[in-house]
């Protein structure tokens, strides 16, 4: 029986083979290197999962920036308030950059600290230099939009599931304190140069808030896009309504003191960190870095 052969000879049939097994296992390789990626990136991300939680600690500790910022400037001389809050976002940023994994406590003081010292340079802008709100809104508007292209230029990718190596954490970092000040400056917009007083321009944010998600959920909307929208609205909506409650009737507040708000939204932060530090609720679930 004669043994059959490629029409181009046996050469051809060993290196075909080859070049197939070769492939096999390029691929295996392949899968098991993604496989390893996937497992091993969730416990090096920076960041928490986006959850329910997520949303709560974060307008609270916009609250609570709002809260704090206004007790330190009006009862201590506002340099000193300036410094402190520099000297707090400092070592809180020094903890959040040298650890290598996300921690709950360390995240979460270094974004209070962002929530307290955004909210004081927003204020220098206005009170100390004089700068209306709708200058410093819009500045602030255009120097976010500025790092998000940086960023996206840079990376790739907006997302907050890829913060795992330091650059991105930088980018992400200067994203959130640009953010907060934003917002601030188009709370206090809202609230004092249209207007709108504490209350309604809560109201307003909240509404503003809600709407990224409802699009996220009805239309599809982008989830990085959605996502980020939320993430500066949350400023405004948590500040209004820590102003409206803190400030003083006369200026359409309800004058229960800025540091008793400040220290009862701080102990609500420190509850609900606490829980999340004990039950890891925000690292267990893993979603794909193309997400939000």
């Amino acid at each position: 029986m004669s043994r059959s052969t490629s029409p181009l000879g046996p050469d051809t049939d060993s290196a075909l083979v080859q070049r197939t097994l070769s492939s096999a296992i390029y691929l295996r390789a392949r899968s098991g290197a993604a496989l390893v990626w996937a497992r091993i990136t969730p416990t090096m991300r920076k960041v928490p999962e986006i959850t329910l939680l997520f949303w709560v600690i974060k307008v609270l500790t916009t609250a609570m920036g709002e809260a704090t910022s206004d007790f330190l400037v009006f009862q201590i001389d506002p340099v000193i308030a300036v410094i402190l809050g520099a000297a707090g976002l400092a070592v809180a940023m020094a903890l959040q950059l040298l650890v290598r994994r996300y921690v709950p406590w360390i995240y979460w003081l270094a974004v209070a600290m962002v929530a307290v010292f955004g909210t004081m340079a927003a204020d220098v802008l206005h009170i100390g230099l004089g700068i209306p709100y709708v200058v410093s809104t819009t500045f602030f508007a255009i120097a976010l939009a500025v790092i998000f292209v940086a960023w996206y230029l840079t990376e790739k990718t907006l997302s907050i599931h890829s913060i795992y190596t330091p650059r991105r954490e930088l980018f992400y970092w200067a994203t959130v304190m640009t953010a907060f000040a934003l917002g601030t400056a188009a709370g206090d917009m809202t609230a004092s140069t249209m207007g709108l007083g504490y209350f309604t321009s809560g109201v307003m944010f909240g509404v503003l808030f809600a709407l990224p998600w409802l699009a996220y959920r009805l239309v599809k909307l982008n989830a990085i896009l959605a996502f980020w929208i939320s993430y500066v609205l949350t400023r405004p909506f948590g500040a209004s309504f820590a102003d409206w409650a803190g400030k003083a009737r006369h200026l359409s507040g309800l004058g229960l003191g800025t540091g008793e708000i400040s220290v009862v939204l701080t102990a609500l932060i420190v509850i609900l960190v606490g829980y999340l530090t004990v039950t890891h609720k925000d690292v267990e679930s893993e979603r794909p870095s193309a997400s939000a």
